[in-house]
C-alpha cells in the first residue's frame, strides 16, 4: 500500500457528494427510503458484474495494487469501486432531486 493513488480520489468523492447533499443542496435524499432501496438495486447489479470484471483468477479489470488499499470484498472486488459507484450514483440522484424541486418550485 503505497500511492493510494486510487482509494484517495474515491474517499474525496465520497466526502465531497456528502458534503455536497449535507451543507449545500439539502435534499433530503438520505431520509428517504426510496434512496436506499435503489442503493441496494446498484449493489444488486455491481456486485455480481464488478465482481465477474475483477475476479483474481482471470481478471478483465486489473488494478495496480500499489494505488489501491488491496482489500477486495465480496469476490475480489476493490472496496474502492464501491466508493467510486456509491459517489456516482448518488450525484446523480442528487442533481435528479434537485432538478424536480426546481420544476415543483415552478409550477406552483
Amino acid at each position: 500500500m503505497t500511492g493510494l493513488g486510487y482509494t484517495v480520489p474515491a474517499m474525496v468523492a465520497v466526502l465531497a457528494i456528502l458534503g455536497w447533499e449535507l451543507r449545500v443542496l439539502r435534499t433530503g435524499l438520505f431520509r428517504r427510503p426510496a434512496y436506499w432501496i435503489s442503493m441496494a438495486i446498484v449493489l444488486g447489479f455491481q456486485v455480481p458484474v464488478d465482481g465477474w470484471l475483477t475476479k483474481l483468477s482471470a481478471p478483465i479489470v486489473v488494478y495496480n495494487e500499489q494505488h489501491s488499499t488491496g482489500i477486495r470484498f465480496p469476490w475480489d472486488i476493490p472496496v474502492e469501486d464501491f466508493l467510486f459507484g456509491w459517489a456516482m450514483v448518488t450525484a446523480v440522484l442528487l442533481l435528479w432531486v434537485r432538478g424536480g424541486d426546481r420544476q415543483e418550485r415552478k409550477t406552483v
